[in-house]
């Protein structure tokens, strides 16, 4: 049997700390969500200011990611590339959440948004290295 790391609400908490950090220092204001490895929202916050919008497809963007184990640039890339099939793939096909990969498996995933896609997957990233 295969023993598998899961995130912890301390675990959480620190992602969302550092995600958050990365967004003030850059004056964006955004959502975040962090969810398990099943896609189940465990974190979600829309600071001040934050699109409405972003409360919906920020968590939708993580799941995105836990479930297909890449960030979904991935999978917005494949869209764009002209893999139409992928839009009925029962997940977000926007930039902007990373998977949290411990020894080699996704434990779960960041989702952002509320600005430029590329921005919105930096503070994903952040987010992620508070675990390091």
């Amino acid at each position: 049997m295969k023993t598998i790391k899961a995130l912890t609400l301390d675990d959480v908490k620190r992602i969302a700390a550092a995600a958050e950090a990365e967004a003030v220092n850059n004056k964006w204001a955004v959502s975040i969500a962090v969810c398990d490895a099943g896609g189940h929202l465990l974190w979600l916050q829309r600071m001040d200011g934050a699109p409405v919008m972003s409360a919906t497809i920020a968590p939708d963007k993580a799941r995105a990611s836990a479930l297909s184990g890449k960030p979904t640039k991935a999978l917005e890339d494949m869209v764009n590339g002209g893999r139409f099939a992928a839009l009925h793939m029962p997940v977000a096909t926007l930039e902007g959440a990373e998977p949290i990969i411990i020894d080699g498996t996704v434990i779960g995933a960041v989702g952002v948004s509320g600005v430029k896609a590329p921005e919105d997957a930096q503070i994903a990233r952040a987010g992620i290295a508070a675990l390091a």
